[in-house]
């Protein structure tokens, strides 16, 4: 029974607020497929959870992506 978890920073949909429904909708799908590929999962047990982390609670060498984001514009 695969569990896998997708983070994402919550931001690139159309408005800004992070991947759209369709989006999401192919990557559960090509992560169920992939699995049953390539390890022969049976997709009715995958479960693929997608989490949107905001930008202010993302962060990597002491500071948060939004604030990477905003020097590097």
């Amino acid at each position: 029974m695969p569990y896998v978890n997708i983070k994402v920073t919550r931001e690139g949909g159309p408005d800004g607020t992070g991947p759209t429904s369709e989006e999401k909708a192919r990557l559960i799908k090509g992560v169920t497929d992939l699995l049953q590929d390539v390890l022969n999962k049976s997709p009715a047990t995958t479960f693929v959870v997608i989490d949107e982390v905001s930008l202010d609670d993302w962060g990597i060498s002491g500071r948060s992506v939004r604030d990477i984001r905003a020097t590097q514009s």
